[in-house]
């Protein structure tokens, strides 16, 4: 069974935030997670990206989500 837990290394040592449910004693694998790491800036496919693509800005508009009457008469939205 592989259990994934919260926790914090410091100084040589892990603290976890809550023990392990169901699971007296196993082996461990430990990611640290840097908490100042910046977030990737996202990664847009842009506009003819790919040979051969005659995709438009119209194409784009054609495919958004509008929401559906039938959907959204169904949960009173």
């Amino acid at each position: 069974m592989t259990t994934i837990l919260d926790g914090f290394y410091k100084q040589g040592h892990i603290e976890l935030l809550q023990p392990p449910q169901e699971l007296p004693e196993g082996r461990v694998r430990v990611i640290l997670i840097s908490q100042e790491s910046p977030k990737p800036p996202p990664c847009y496919l842009p506009y003819g990206k790919y040979p051969g693509d005659n995709t438009t800005l119209e194409n784009f508009k054609d495919a958004e989500w509008h929401g559906e009457e039938e959907f959204d008469d169904q949960y009173g939205q």
